[in-house]
């Protein structure tokens, strides 16, 4: 969903080794801690490299322009509208980072860079426009009952009219999916306060990438019968939680957003290990693998490897993601 609604402008109008492994997945598990829940927030922080670093400044200061939203969040809605590409275009018109069509660009675009302008192209405009039309929504609906940004969040989907006639996210099942996956993928823009949950289909995703081990790396390998069992390493880690019901995307630079993002002190098995030769950009990683405990991985290297364990402290190393099955779900299929 972009912000390309056209109801806006009636809402402006109105003002308103496997056993080792396996037991130390099981004993690590006992003990983890709980990732802070909840929206909002103004001093919550990016992950780091979440968002590229061109725009991780404008993302952190105008992610705090109002109570409403955070910068995690504001980065969630932008990889959701664009993936952060500044020349994006959809089939509806809808442009840039941020996705505006021109009506609602007209109406609430901003020079946000103060030099005289208003460009839909550029990013030093349009983050900035995002998160002052997100607060203009919050302002909207700041006298109904409940979470200010879910209620943002519901305004920008289905029109403030709405949260405000059924005091708070309407019944609609679009507008009630959109709210979760946007608040979903925020955990996977955010940086951690506490240690983050363990996934629970982490064991077996090893257990399918151990069973691969020796296989030879194919570009673009899926492990079907066409590419011969054959897989490269994005391949193998979303057939490795296709396995326990899991659905990743195809490339290793989405697989980062589906879940939160564990320290390197915190891994668990089964954590996705991201590496990249751009260590401020999550769009720019290369390779992944599955994290199997003591500072190793499984992982399909490159062409005329084959599956292996592999060390991840290497220079590259860019980061974790703990995989989870929400997070997976609100990834966009395409960005």
């Amino acid at each position: 969903m972009t912000v390309r609604k056209a109801w806006i402008v009636a809402g402006a109008a109105l003002g308103a080794g496997l056993s080792f492994v396996m037991l130390l997945v099981v004993g690590v598990y006992v003990v983890a801690g709980n990732l802070a829940n909840g929206v909002g927030g103004a001093t919550k922080a990016l992950a780091k490299g979440a968002v590229p670093a061109a725009y991780s400044g404008l993302v952190q200061k105008w992610g705090n322009l109002c109570p409403a939203i955070n910068p995690a969040l504001l980065a969630a809605q932008l990889y959701q509208e664009s993936g952060f590409n500044p020349r994006a275009q959809s089939g509806a018109a809808a442009q840039g980072i941020a996705q505006f069509i021109p009506g609602t660009w007209a109406t609430h675009g901003i020079d946000g860079d103060g030099d005289g302008d208003r460009d839909v192209w550029d990013p030093n405009d349009a983050i900035p426009s995002a998160a002052s039309y997100d607060c203009k929504l919050a302002s909207y609906v700041k006298d109904v009952p409940g979470d200010a940004t879910r209620n943002m969040l519901a305004s920008y989907n289905a029109g403030a009219y709405a949260v405000i006639k059924y005091g708070g996210v309407p019944p609609y099942a679009e507008t009630q999916n959109y709210v979760k996956t946007i608040t979903t993928l925020e955990e996977s823009f955010a940086a951690p306060v506490t240690r983050v949950d363990p996934s629970k289909q982490a064991a077996a995703a090893i257990t399918y990438a151990q069973n691969k081990l020796g296989t030879p790396y194919l570009w673009g390998g899926d492990g079907t019968a066409q590419d011969g069992g054959r897989f490269d390493c994005s391949g193998l880690t979303k057939a490795a939680y296709e396995s326990v019901g899991v659905t990743l995307p195809r490339v290793a630079n989405d697989q980062w957003n589906a879940g939160p993002h564990p320290a390197r002190d915190e891994l668990l098995p089964g954590d996705l290990v991201f590496f990249s030769d751009d260590l401020t950009n999550s769009r720019a990683i290369r390779h992944v693998g599955i994290y199997v405990g003591g500072g190793y991985m499984i992982d399909a290297p490159r062409t005329g490897a084959v599956i292996r364990f592999d060390p991840i402290d290497t220079p590259d190393y860019f980061g974790a993601t703990r995989v989870t099955e929400d997070g997976a779900k609100a990834l966009p299929t395409t960005v």
